[in-house]
């Protein structure tokens, strides 16, 4: 008897393009949604559209609570969560960057309310997911949360935004190209339950940016363009597969031991990145890597740890020990032994 089921939860709205903050109030007015919004937001994205988000609700006669976040912590997390119960708030908008909207997803989860993203930057596929990421001491966790009812990415917005973090939001998407591949792996060797339709969209995904690599440029509202709509999609793949497989293998846990081992050395993005160039290599040997590292180089991303501000040997322990972060079968399998290590990162150049 066949008795398998899934549950996909999916944006209802998702609004991109030149000045669409300005739709914020009807793609949530669609919604349906009840009560006062609790706009969450940091400094700078509330100068850029926090604020903006804030008088367009008071236009239409709600008045939005706000509160401004300083740090992404569990501590953050809980202020939000205690502003949005004083405040008695019917749903929440995330705006800003991904510590922002990991933030918001995470405390609308615990609320049981609805969350809509307004991104103000392209850095992750956070925006979409149904996952959170929070740091605490030395280790990252990455939890499940709220996915949004909503996303209004606005271009014009997301094209003026420091391009570091546009390049980090592509390299986020080129290493679903082996994360993939460590899915597919797992599902051979570990039985791993494979989405055919997740796992697609998510290599396709990481494919165009690979291939179209050229045409991202600095200061291109169409390149922000081309970026948040691979990320929204990157996002949906996640929600169809139930987890952050189709965009979290080996390249993530790499990167995760480099948060413990260098606290905000580098952006998230970047960190991947390179690790997809050596985890690439650990899959298919002397050919496809090339491919990711001259997309990376070609946007302006790091292929290298010293572009990265990581040393070598700081490298070779998080790939020997990146296995350990969480119990994910990757190419990475039971660990790489230094030998191994110091000759993808050497044959890659990525030290």
């Amino acid at each position: 008897m066949f008795d398998k089921s899934t549950w996909i939860r999916l944006p209802r709205n998702v609004v991109v393009g030149h000045g669409v903050l300005d739709e914020t109030v009807d793609a949530v007015a669609e919604l349906h949604l009840t009560g006062r919004p609790l706009v969450v937001t940091s400094p700078t994205p509330r100068e850029v559209a926090g604020d903006r988000v804030v008088e367009a609700f008071g236009a239409e006669g709600t008045e939005p609570a706000l509160t401004t976040v300083q740090e992404a912590s569990f501590a953050e997390v809980e202020r939000v969560i205690e502003t949005a119960r004083s405040e008695e708030i019917g749903f929440l908008i995330g705006v800003g960057g991904g510590k922002v909207i990991d933030i918001t997803k995470m405390a609308a989860d615990e609320l049981g309310k609805g969350f809509v993203s307004v991104p103000t930057a392209a850095s992750h596929d956070g925006i979409v997911s149904g996952r959170g990421s929070v740091p605490e001491g030395d280790t990252r966790h990455s939890v499940a949360a709220e996915p949004p009812l909503a996303v209004v990415a606005d271009t014009e917005i997301l094209a003026e935004a420091p391009w570091r973090l546009t390049t980090a939001g592509c390299a986020d998407i080129i290493s679903n190209y082996t994360a993939v591949k460590d899915w597919q792996l797992a599902h051979r060797l570990k039985n791993v339950e494979y989405s055919e339709y997740a796992g697609a969209l998510s290599q396709m995904t990481a494919e165009m940016l690979v291939e179209n690599a050229d045409s991202v440029k600095k200061g291109l509202e169409e390149s922000a363009w081309v970026v948040v709509k691979a990320l929204v999609s990157s996002g949906v793949a996640m929600s169809i597969a139930g987890s952050s497989r189709p965009a979290s293998g080996a390249e993530h846990l790499f990167s995760h031991q480099l948060d413990r081992l260098v606290p905000g050395a580098a952006l998230h993005g970047h960190q991947v990145g390179v690790g997809s160039i050596i985890t690439e290599y650990l899959h298919s040997g002397e050919t496809e890597w090339r491919k990711i590292r001259d997309a990376l180089a070609g946007i302006g991303a790091p292929t290298t740890a010293e572009e990265l501000g990581i040393d070598d040997e700081t490298v070779i322990e998080a790939l020997t020990t990146a296995h350990r972060i969480r119990d994910r079968y990757t190419i990475l399998g039971d660990g790489v032994s230094e030998p191994a290590a110091r000759e993808a990162a050497r044959a890659t150049g990525v030290i």
